[in-house]
C-alpha cells in the first residue's frame, strides 16, 4: 500500500488531477464560512443546533456541508443541481426532443448540461426567496417559535433580492467547481463535493458522542455499540458495492486465413447496486425541496406538510423508500441498456450459454437485472432507514445516518477505482497489489 500511494507522486497527470481536486475542495470549504450579507451568523447557528442533527434543518445543514447554520453565500449546497438534474432526466423520458438530444453524443449531452444549469440557477432563486422570507421570521414569534435574537439585521425587499443573488451565485459556483473537478481533476465532481460536506463535520460528531458519553447520557456500552454498528454498517455498504452478477459469455470461433480466433469464455457483470449513491442523494434532494419550502411558509396546512416530511417520521421513510426504490429502477434503466448489450454481443459473434442471441439475450439480461436491481434498492433503503430508526431509540446525535455513510463509503470507493485506473494504465500496482481483486467502479462491462 506504501509503495502504491508513493506510485501516485510518480505520475505527473494524477499529480495534477489529485492537487486540483484538494484545491477545489480547499476553495468550497473556505466558501462555507462567509456568511451572506445582512444575517446575524450567531443566532442563526444557535437555531440551527436547537433543531437537532435529526431533524429537516439538521439534514439540509448535513448536505450543505454545515454552510446553513452559517448562512452563508453556500447555504443551499449543490442540491438545487441535482433536483434540476433528476427533472431533465425525467423529463428526457417523456419529451421527444430531450429524448433526441440524448441520443446526439457528445453535443445532445453538452445542450441537456446547459438545460441543468438554468434550471439549477431558477430552483436556487426560488429556494433562495423562500430562504430569505423564512429568516425575516426568526426571531419574532414566526413559524417555528424562535425566542432568540433576530436573524436578519435589516429586513425587506432590499434584503430579500440581495439574499437571493448571493445564494444562488454561491450555488452557481458550487456547480461550476464540481464540473471543474470531473474534468479537470479525479472526477465524480459532484459527489465528491456533497462527501467533503458530510466528512467535514466528523471530529465534531466524535466530540459530541465523547461530551454525551461523559455526562452519562450514554453508557459506555451504548457507545460500543453505537461504533459497532457504524463498522457494520460500512463493512455491509462495502460489500454490497463490490458484489456483482456474474453472467457468463461465449465467444465464436472465427476462422481468419489459416488461424482460429476467439472461442474464448468471459463474462459480463452486474451490479447488485448499478445506480450507486445517486437513489439515496436523487431521493433525500426531492424530499427537502417541499419540506424546506412548507417549512418556511406559516400556514397550518403547510405545517401538517412539514411533519411529514420531518425526518424521522413513519411517513417520511416510507415515502423516501418509494422514492429509493424508484431510482435504483429508473436510474439503472437510464444508464444500462440489456437491448444494446445483446446487440453489441450478437455483432461481436457472443452468445450467453443456453440462450439465443438477440430478442432473447436482451429479454434474459433485463430479467436478471430487474431481480439484482430490487434486492439493491432493499439494501440501500434499510441502510438509509435503520440508522434513523436506532437514532430515535437511542436518543443520541447519531450524525453520519445511512445515507451520509452510503455517500461517503460510495464515493470514496468511486475515488479509489479512478485513481487505481490511472495506475494501472501506466502499468503500476493498484491499491490491491498485483495478484488482489481490483476495487470495482460502476463500470457494467468489462473491457476485453
Amino acid at each position: 500500500m506504501a509503495s502504491t500511494i508513493g506510485n501516485i507522486g510518480k505520475i505527473p497527470e494524477l499529480r495534477k488531477r489529485i492537487l486540483f481536486t484538494l484545491l477545489c475542495l480547499a476553495v468550497y470549504r473556505v466558501g462555507v464560512f462567509i456568511t451572506t450579507p445582512g444575517v446575524n451568523r450567531a443566532e442563526m447557528k444557535n437555531f440551527i443546533s436547537s433543531g437537532g442533527s435529526g431533524s429537516f434543518l439538521g439534514l439540509f445543514n448535513m448536505f450543505s456541508g454545515g454552510a446553513l447554520e452559517q448562512l452563508s453565500l453556500f447555504a443551499l449546497g449543490i442540491m438545487p443541481y441535482v433536483s434540476a438534474s433528476i427533472i431533465l432526466q425525467l423529463l428526457t423520458v417523456v419529451v421527444p426532443t430531450l429524448e433526441r438530444l440524448s441520443k446526439e453524443g457528445e453535443q445532445g449531452r453538452r445542450k441537456i448540461n446547459q438545460y441543468t444549469r438554468y434550471g439549477c440557477v431558477l430552483i436556487s432563486a426560488v429556494q433562495s426567496f423562500f430562504i430569505a422570507t423564512w429568516l425575516e421570521g426568526l426571531g419574532r414569534g414566526g413559524a417555528f417559535g424562535f425566542s432568540g435574537a433576530e436573524v436578519v439585521v435589516n429586513p425587506g425587499w432590499g434584503f430579500r433580492l440581495l439574499t437571493m443573488i448571493s445564494l444562488t451565485t454561491g450555488t452557481a459556483f458550487i456547480m461550476w467547481l464540481g464540473e471543474q473537478i470531473t474534468e479537470r481533476g479525479i472526477g465524480n465532481g459532484i459527489s465528491l463535493i456533497i462527501f467533503a460536506g458530510i466528512v467535514c463535520d466528523l471530529p465534531d460528531a466524535i466530540a459530541k458522542l465523547w461530551s454525551i458519553q461523559k455526562t452519562g447520557d450514554v453508557s459506555s456500552l451504548g457507545i460500543l455499540f453505537i461504533v459497532a454498528l457504524i463498522v457494520a454498517v460500512i463493512a455491509t455498504i462495502t460489500f454490497f458495492e463490490r458484489g456483482h452478477r456474474r453472467i457468463p459469455i461465449q465467444y465464436a470461433k472465427r476462422l481468419v486465413g489459416r488461424k482460429v480466433y476467439g472461442g474464448q469464455s468471459t463474462h459480463l457483470p452486474l451490479k447488485i447496486n448499478s445506480a450507486g449513491v445517486i437513489p439515496p442523494i436523487f431521493a433525500s434532494s426531492i424530499l427537502l425541496f417541499p419540506a424546506q419550502i412548507a417549512n418556511m411558509i406559516d400556514a397550518p396546512w403547510m405545517h401538517q406538510v412539514a411533519a411529514v416530511l420531518q425526518p424521522g417520521d413513519w411517513r417520511y421513510d416510507f415515502i423516501y423508500v418509494l422514492l429509493i426504490i424508484f431510482f435504483c429502477y429508473f436510474y439503472t434503466a437510464v444508464t444500462f441498456n440489456p437491448v444494446d448489450v445483446a446487440d453489441n454481443l450478437k455483432k461481436n459473434n457472443a452468445s450467453i450459454p443456453g440462450i439465443r442471441p438477440g430478442k432473447k439475450t436482451a429479454e434474459f439480461i433485463d430479467r436478471v437485472l430487474t431481480r439484482i436491481t430490487f434486492a439493491g434498492a432493499l439494501y440501500i433503503s434499510a441502510i438509509c432507514i435503520l440508522p434513523s430508526l436506532l437514532q430515535s431509540k437511542l436518543n443520541v446525535p447519531f450524525y453520519f445516518g445511512g445515507t451520509g455513510l452510503l455517500i461517503v463509503v460510495g464515493v470514496a470507493l468511486d475515488t479509489v477505482q479512478q485513481i487505481e485506473s490511472h495506475l494501472i494504465t501506466r502499468q503500476y500496482e493498484g491499491f490491491t497489489g498485483p495478484k488482489g481483486p481490483r476495487i470495482r467502479g460502476r463500470a457494467v462491462a468489462r473491457p476485453r
